[in-house]
């Protein structure tokens, strides 16, 4: 049982600990935003991370973004069915892609599987020395090692995003129309009718760009900072997927909240 002297005591360190992180995560996204400019200059660099974090993450997105649509067209259209309104299932698929499934699981698809590996990649990087070995011959490892692979995934992001919703919305066609026989001109008409680009499409988007943002910063800081060995390592690629998805859906909370307002 600790003495209340010891508890405070405790608090108070972890309380300043996570005060200090903070302020070294502001101080290292200010240092890889002005290092920016050598991921554009040397432009096979960003390219070569845009392979890695997004044409690798090309597989899972189009199979999870399929069945996604699948089972939200069949559940939708068990409960449209209650209420004779089954040629609005090509709203219900579209909307929910668009505003909310497309964006948020496609970020948590894209934290567990590119996040997690730029992590490791940067602390194997970190274990090895060969950050230190960078600096050593003046060459900045914030600018060669960082930059590239955050600007990799936040423009890899908002593609894997709209693929994800895409396909989601052929799954909800597939077993709507073509299996259970849904009405196609209805699906696609009202759809087309119903989705606006401002307010669903766009704020997808949005939505998208930031959690790029949040994982891509979250997946290279972890690797950065990891301690150089392999439990280190292993320790923030778990913190990695973990604080992601958390971010994820705080954001997606937050910038929900915003745009309802904003639309109403």
């Amino acid at each position: 049982m600790l003495s209340p002297v010891e508890l405070i005591r405790k608090l108070g360190h972890a309380t300043v600990d996570r005060i200090w992180r903070l302020g070294f995560v502001t101080r290292f996204f200010w240092a890889l935003l002005t290092h920016s400019g050598t991921s554009f200059r040397r432009l096979h660099l960003t390219v070569r991370e845009l392979y890695f974090s997004g044409v690798m993450s090309l597989l899972i997105i189009i199979v999870s973004g399929l069945f996604v649509g699948l089972v939200l067209g069949l559940q939708g259209y068990e409960t449209l069915q209650r209420y004779g309104s089954t040629e609005a299932l090509g709203i219900l698929v579209a909307l929910s892609l668009t505003r909310e499934l497309g964006p948020v699981v496609a970020g948590l698809l894209f934290a567990s599987r590119a996040g997690s590996s730029v992590t490791a990649e940067i602390g194997l990087m970190k274990t090895t020395e060969q950050l230190k070995a960078m600096d050593m011959m003046a060459v900045n490892p914030i600018a060669r090692v960082v930059a590239p692979r955050f600007w990799g995934g936040v423009i890899s992001m908002p593609l894997l995003a709209a693929l994800f919703s895409a396909m989601g919305i052929l799954g909800g066609w597939l077993i709507g129309v073509v299996f259970i026989g849904v009405d196609e001109g209805a699906f696609w008409s009202q759809m087309q009718a119903s989705v606006d680009f401002r307010y669903d499409i766009l704020n997808g988007v949005i939505k998208s760009v930031i959690f790029g943002i949040a994982v891509s910063l979250i997946a290279v800081f972890e690797g950065y900072d990891s301690v150089p060995t392999a439990e280190g390592v292993s320790r923030a690629i778990t913190r990695t997927v973990v604080t992601s998805a958390l971010t994820i859906l705080a954001l997606d909370f937050v910038l929900t909240s915003f745009m309802f307002r904003g639309n109403s």
